[in-house]
């Protein structure tokens, strides 16, 4: 058994972020078929008695689908318009696909004020813990209608990092559209190499060329390395998966190796 396969395994509480290039078809708009497939392994891991939070992305695509608009304005204020029609139209998707399994949904959209407020941190807290002890999934998501900084950082890499050490979790899943870390960028080179595991952080951050975010995302691979070093404080490994792959969640936890664990074993984590 590999050290990804037995960190999914062992892992109860995880987070499992949801990037906009995965949600995206090759024209843009939103694909239902890989919502389907997401929320069917998402019921079965948590009938096998893991609890799962998700981090999606995705209102902006959502937006422009439901607004038949593929090209988007570059100012703030469109962005913030099409956030606050796709983030309906998100949630829709997903309650529609978790009905399916008995599975209710909850929202939750934060902003990077609700993790520096303790009075906010500990609200947080608490409804995720009544919604979970409940039988929901809550699905998190940045208030990107109201929030100006956040909306072009990180794709909500940043946000799923901080709702991990939030809720201390036991594993970090980012799912992105390439199937993990590789030694450069796998779309413009053909000899990179995938890393399976990564133990040094500020190793692989001197070591890896980043590359940018593509034109329905906005998080890079210098996002992600940032989450990881965020989760590292409190010792939190973090999986990085191809997302668009059918079924891969649940073939990592029946033994099938896939994707980039990062656990940065060297570094002293806080007490959990």
């Amino acid at each position: 058994m590999s050290k990804i396969n037995d960190t999914v395994r062992s892992s109860r509480k995880i987070v499992l972020k949801i990037g906009s290039n995965v949600l995206a078809d090759e024209s843009g708009k939103l694909d239902s078929g890989i919502i389907a497939d997401i929320t069917s392994q998402v019921a079965e891991l948590t009938a096998a008695g893991k609890q799962i939070l998700i981090v999606s992305s995705g209102a902006g695509i959502s937006g422009a689908t439901a607004a038949g608009l593929l090209s988007r304005r570059g100012d703030m204020n469109y962005k913030q318009a099409l956030c606050a029609v796709g983030q309906v139209e998100l949630m829709l998707a997903y309650k529609k696909c978790f009905a399916r399994h008995g599975k209710i949904v909850g929202q939750i959209l934060l902003t990077r004020d609700n993790f520096t407020d303790a009075n906010s941190r500990l609200h947080i807290r608490n409804t995720l813990f009544t919604l979970l002890d409940e039988g929901c999934v809550p699905i998190i998501n940045e208030n990107d209608s109201v929030s100006v900084e956040e909306i072009s950082l990180g794709d909500n890499d940043s946000l799923a990092a901080h709702t991990a050490n939030l809720w201390n979790a036991d594993l970090l899943v980012l799912m992105s559209d390439i199937d993990g870390i590789f030694d450069k960028p796998p779309k413009d080179n053909a000899d990179a190499k995938l890393i399976a595991e990564v133990h040094d952080i500020d190793a692989l951050e001197k070591s890896v060329v980043t590359g940018g975010a593509s034109s329905y995302g906005t998080g890079g691979m210098a996002s992600k390395i940032e989450a990881a070093k965020t989760i590292a404080e409190f010792g939190t490994p973090m999986l990085l998966l191809n997302g668009k792959t059918p079924g891969i969640l649940t073939d990592i936890a029946a033994g099938r190796e896939a994707g980039t664990i990062v656990t940065n074993e060297g570094a002293e984590g806080r007490p959990r």
